[in-house]
């Protein structure tokens, strides 16, 4: 094998520089990538793999959860361009000889569930022999020319703007491999709540659909994005850095799981958790107050600056605390 760091000293985004030069410019700057534009129509075309270990494991998700959240991680990402709905997937299925077909039976039926809910079809795929379970899967998309969302779309001053609260995912995470969390404060329906947020979460078309239902008279269409898939932190730094931005974020507006005053551990959660895939979104401040009136679960959370930098408070201008979003291939992890 040929000499140089490996990947775990280069890191997931280190990664994607040194092989994007072998792909046009700006083509991997995004949740997904955009096919040029054909009769007026553009499709988004999203591809995620999910490894067993890793991305899933039988102790804290159900098989017909793991479908249904495998399928919902590739439709956040056209959701996260600006889609409106979802054509359809295929699935390319890795698997030992020994797993068994019922399981496997059980996550399709998943995968179908949530595209009866949300659109789209199971179109095929393809199937091979490996040491452990991987699910690799393509989701396709329309999306309107105009009306599509960038992460490089953001400019200063406008508003940042969450689809819905960031960390109860990993609340329910931590709940199933329980992990010791100050559950005092915790009822029983907020257990349930981040449970469902973890095996079940929801593609958000619902807010795209209220993003073009709430864009005001005469103002063009503008609109930086992308989901929170790897963190709410991770969405405000590629944002930021695709834009030429800054991020400062209101600490009374954070969209916490929970809200126990200054509570590191859910603060925590809401920047770094992860997969929650919700929408974080930089738009036109009027814009952005009409959406939250659309949109009862949108918060506005602070806005974009004409500064470069890592994500701060708006108050102080001082930096997030320390904490990473999920990033593959971190040495600390591997």
């Amino acid at each position: 094998m040929p000499e140089g760091p490996s990947l775990a000293e280069l890191g997931e985004e280190g990664l994607l520089k040194r092989l994007a030069v072998h792909a046009p410019p700006d083509q991997w700057s995004d949740d997904a990538a955009l096919l040029p534009e054909l009769q007026g129509q553009r499709w988004v075309i999203s591809s995620d793999a999910l490894v067993q270990g890793v991305h899933f494991s039988e102790a804290t998700t159900p098989a017909w959860s793991t479908g249904w959240r495998a399928a919902a991680a590739n439709l956040s990402d056209l959701a996260a361009m600006g889609c409106r709905s979802c054509a359809g997937i295929t699935v390319a299925l890795a698997a030992p000889g020994r797993t068994s077909a019922l399981w496997l039976e059980q996550v399709y039926s998943g995968m179908n569930q949530l595209l009866q809910d949300h659109g789209g079809t199971l179109l095929g795929g393809d199937c091979s022999r490996a040491d452990q379970v991987m699910l690799a899967i393509t989701a396709i998309g329309p999306v309107d020319p105009a009306r599509q969302v960038r992460r490089g779309d953001g400019r200063p001053g406008d508003a940042l703007v969450v689809t819905g609260t960031h960390g109860l995912s990993g609340l329910g995470l931590q709940w199933l491999l329980g992990n010791a969390l100050s559950t005092s404060e915790l009822s029983e329906a907020t257990i349930q709540q981040a449970i469902r947020a973890h095996q079940r979460p929801q593609p958000r078309f619902d807010a795209i659909e209220a993003l073009h239902a709430s864009q005001p008279p005469r103002m063009p269409w503008r609109v930086g994005g992308t989901d929170s898939s790897d963190g709410l932190r991770r969405s405000l730094e590629l944002i930021s850095q695709a834009s030429g931005c800054r991020a400062e974020l209101d600490p009374a507006a954070l969209p916490q799981p929970i809200s126990r005053g200054d509570d590191a551990v859910m603060k925590a959660l809401c920047l770094d958790g992860g997969e929650d895939f919700e929408l974080v979104l930089a738009l036109d401040q009027t814009w952005a107050d009409a959406l939250v009136q659309a949109l009862p679960s949108a918060t506005i959370i602070g806005q974009l600056v004409d500064h470069r930098g890592p994500p701060c408070w708006s108050d102080t201008k001082k930096p997030l605390p320390d904490g990473r979003g999920f990033e593959h291939f971190n040495q600390r992890s591997d």
